[in-house]
């Protein structure tokens, strides 16, 4: 038999808070963290908004002297990692260490390391390449730091699926505790590409909002005049632990996570299958998976990135597969941007959250909404209190790599 896996503990970083109540609060609020760009001077690029964690300061986390062996992206998966920690009151000793394990990815990486190092080859050569270069930037090192943080030496991994990174590593997470593999693990996705070569190359694709005389209102999923997604940062991290596990050590359960689906569309490099027919079939074994039926669940934490194309076609997924069943559906992207890699562990927690407090976040910037979904319920504009069981979250990545989650709340 299976075994059951609940959520224990949360840590989510992003442009409207540090910590995951301040991130909570903020999009209960409506409050969206998308600004003019301040890591670099953006006068030569279209696009020139991004959602920043403005005033992010490493050192509460890590030693000066580490600081600089680390891209961002380590940066804020330390600091959601131990948050997360923090709220489970997990304490990981000799005893337990070998059962619990880190899966952390990014879908990126060290883009500001790579920046920065391409500068010191150029203006001086390779002797001044820093020999912490290709630990500060590659994909799996988020997950290695956290495990030498907290010395968990269970299962050690790391995912790069482009937008489904982190819910990719949530679900894989998932399945490796219901087998017996581990008995927690410290799952989820960082991401921090506000660096020239991301903004300038998700540009030159035409993938970004350019309304960079309003930011604010530039993330508009579902809005008939949509022109794009806007770039976040920060991580998403959850605890996840086998519910026996958990029990025996008194630990507050926020949610048990009882479906996973992933798949690929197998159609296109950047472009969602016709008629959203990937992210139908994840959501559909996502649902399977928990043994559920689409009529079950009350909340789809949508990808909803705030793409022409993109929204559309998750709207005429999630149409396909709820039918008359009219779910309430959200994208918080519109407060956070898009974290890329780290957006499924963000919206995981996201997720959690809703569960827990029985109450939507909305999406915001919907003015108009687009005629093709018109009688879908997308929470517009203001957060509301709705009895909710079941609640699902979305992640669609480049490369047709699709990923859903189910959570259930936690009323035992």
């Amino acid at each position: 038999m299976n075994r059951r896996v609940v959520v224990t503990g949360l840590g989510l970083i992003c442009g409207v808070g540090h910590t995951t109540e301040e991130v909570w609060a903020s999009l209960l609020a409506g409050k969206s963290g998308v600004a003019p760009i301040t890591a670099f001077d953006t006068a030569q690029f279209t696009c020139q908004i991004a959602a920043e964690v403005k005033n992010f300061d490493p050192l509460k986390f890590i030693e000066k002297k580490e600081i600089k062996k680390m891209g961002r992206f380590i940066h804020f998966a330390l600091a959601a990692a131990t948050e997360a920690m923090e709220m489970s009151g997990l304490k990981v000793t000799p005893e337990n260490c070998e059962m619990v394990g880190v899966y952390i990815g990014s879908g990126i990486g060290g883009f500001d390391i790579i920046e920065r190092e391409h500068t010191a080859l150029m203006e001086g050569g390779p002797r001044k390449i820093s020999p912490f270069f290709i630990p500060a930037t590659i994909v799996n090192l988020a997950a290695g730091h956290v495990s030498i943080r907290f010395g968990a030496q269970g299962p050690n991994l790391a995912s790069a699926t482009a937008c489904t990174t982190s819910a990719h590593a949530i679900g894989d997470s998932f399945k490796i505790i219901q087998r017996g593999d581990a008995d927690v693990m410290i799952a989820g996705g960082a991401e921090a590409s506000i660096t020239p070569m991301g903004i300038g190359g998700f540009a030159a694709m035409r993938a970004l909002s350019t309304r960079n005389d309003d930011p604010e209102h530039a993330s508009r999923p579902w809005d008939r005049d949509r022109d794009g997604f806007v770039v976040g940062e920060g991580s998403g991290i959850l605890i996840l632990e086998e519910l026996e596990h958990a029990k025996a050590r008194g630990a507050n359960i926020m949610a048990e996570i009882v479906g996973y689906g992933l798949g690929g569309d197998a159609y296109h490099i950047t472009s969602p299958a016709p008629e959203g027919a990937g992210g139908f079939r994840v959501m559909r074994n996502a649902i399977r998976d928990a043994k559920l039926q689409p009529n079950d669940i009350g909340y789809v934490n949508a990808h909803g990135t705030s793409t022409p194309v993109g929204d559309g076609l998750e709207a005429c997924a999630i149409r396909n597969l709820f039918g008359e069943h009219k779910v309430a559906v959200s994208s918080t992207k519109s407060m956070t941007g898009h974290l890329l890699g780290g957006a499924g562990g963000l919206e995981a927690g996201i997720t959690v959250l809703a569960l827990r407090d029985q109450i939507l976040p909305p999406t915001i910037n919907m003015e108009n909404q687009d005629e093709q979904t018109l009688g879908m319920d997308f929470v517009p504009n203001h957060a509301r209190r709705a009895p909710l069981d079941y609640a699902l979250s979305n992640s669609f990545g480049f490369g047709g790599t699709n990923g859903s989650l189910v959570f259930k709340r936690w009323n035992e």
